[in-house]
């Protein structure tokens, strides 16, 4: 069987993580199987979608890479056939005209509510036939009301649920308009899908689907539902959290690869294994080693995960990721050094590309003014006088590299009778303005000759002014 799953979001927000954790999994059981993997844009609900959340969701999955085989189509391009399967369920009696008022279906609900019996519809339509001109009139599909529906669930196990329980839902509003369980119906029957990967929201939506799907001879897909994500709080993940959209951790600094791995391991495990490739999970991959319960999201380990990306993925790499955050800082890379050197810089101290930029800044243009406290403790007496020779024998280094820079430090430091810090600190702060940088010697490489000796020279007449 040739194996085809799908990610359906509705474009009326931000691609959240639960989204994008539902579209990794629908993606990696396709790629692991040879299968195909479809994107479905569900924007049938006319007053809430919008072009933007469609394009959030767009940019969301080309930012995590998960490339899809077909698509996007949109329901809204498919109204006719709607339409047409709408019509066909009336013809072959399986769904009715309905005319009972929103007052009336108030008033049902209301005394099904006080007589503590489970809100449904008491089907007072179901055995009308034909449609009355002038009145307006919603089309319900007739669910069966006898036997069970079995969810062979690959991810909880079999789900019974008896028809009774159903009522018959809305299929079409009353403008004509097919509504989500109808759509979605149609969709993973014409796209043929074998394999509905979904939130276990969508649990209460399953059998109602199933009967439909029996009702048009289609063959039904396997259904998995993954467990909800669950804020620290063990409430249901939302804003209140921190950052829920996808885009948002893209802001923050995060590797899309790291957020791929974190996201692979709420609800999903493979022995003890943590750090995996996207080769790895594509091969290890298995909707049987899907978790039962909720997981749990926990900011310090995606933190921790992000940092262990950002120090062994290819500085490449992460260099193009990190060319974005320094664009946002007003930053051309280009007018400085190799972001690639500054990625193997700035990588073990760096747990974001946020921080990473941040404390790259100075590579590409002039600070403002020295961190106080370091220019305090460093720019001392004497101070002054240990740059100047330190600016005289800097200039005369032929090579621009980082061991000749380093030994003219070391020399130095010698013949004056300090130690290293005593002279590689006054010039950390006389040169990045404050006094964390990497190894000095790199430091120095990155930022270039000019930039140093003018930056000593500043230092300089700045501590002399200060006697």
């Amino acid at each position: 069987m040739s194996i085809t799953t799908r990610f359906a979001p509705s474009p009326t927000g931000y691609l959240h993580v639960g989204g994008a954790r539902t579209a990794l999994f629908s993606w990696l059981y396709a790629r692991k199987h040879g299968g195909k993997f479809i994107l479905r844009i569900e924007d049938t609900d006319l007053e809430r979608s919008t072009q933007e959340s469609v394009n959030a969701i767009l940019e969301g999955m080309a930012w995590l890479g998960l490339d899809y085989d077909e698509g996007p189509y949109y329901q809204t391009h498919h109204f006719d056939r709607y339409k047409e399967i709408i019509q066909q369920l009336i013809a072959q009696g399986d769904a009715y005209y309905c005319y009972c008022s929103k007052d009336a279906l108030e008033q049902l609900r209301t005394e099904q509510m006080t007589n503590k019996e489970k809100p449904r519809y008491n089907g007072k339509c179901r055995e009308l036939t034909g449609l009355e001109e002038g009145i307006e009139a919603v089309v319900r599909f007739k669910n069966p009301i006898d036997g069970v529906v079995t969810i062979e669930d690959l991810v909880k196990g079999d789900i019974v649920v008896a028809n009774k329980e159903l009522d018959d839902l809305i299929i079409a509003r009353a403008d004509g308009s097919p509504t989500y369980n109808l759509t979605v119906v149609v969709d993973d029957m014409d796209m043929k899908v074998t394999h509905v990967i979904r939130g276990d929201d969508h649990i209460n939506n399953t059998p109602r689907q199933m009967n439909i799907l029996k009702a048009l001879g289609a063959e039904l897909p396997k259904y998995a539902h993954l467990p909800m994500i669950l804020g620290s709080d063990g409430a249901r993940l939302s804003k209140r959290h921190g950052a829920v959209s996808v885009m948002q951790f893209r802001d923050d600094g995060y590797l899309p690869e790291a957020l791929l791995n974190y996201l692979v391991r709420l609800g999903w495990s493979h022995g003890d294994q943590e750090i995996f490739s996207l080769d790895e999970m594509v091969e290890y991959f298995e909707l049987d080693d899907v978790n039962v319960s909720a997981s749990t999201f926990n900011m310090e380990k995606l933190l921790w995960l992000n940092h262990q990306y950002i120090m062994n993925s290819d500085p490449v790499h992460v260099a193009r990721h990190l060319s974005w955050h320094m664009g946002q800082l007003g930053i051309d890379p280009a007018d400085g050094p190799d972001l690639v050197d500054v990625v193997k810089a700035q990588r073990e101290r760096s747990k974001t590309l946020v921080e990473m930029a941040a404390a790259s800044v100075y590579f590409y243009k002039e600070f403002d003014s020295y961190d106080e406290k370091a220019a305090k403790k460093n720019f001392t007496v004497g101070s002054d006088d240990v740059l100047e020779q330190l600016h005289a024998k800097l200039a005369e280094v032929k090579s621009w590299s980082a061991e000749p820079l380093h030994q003219v430090i070391v020399d130095l430091a010698e013949a004056l009778g300090l130690n290293m810090g005593k002279v590689a600190q006054p010039l950390r702060v006389a040169v990045c303005g404050s006094a964390v940088s990497p190894a000095i010697d790199i430091t120095l490489t990155l930022i270039g000759r000019e930039k140093t000796l003018a930056r000593l020279e500043r230092a300089i007449n700045y501590i002399r002014d200060q006697k």
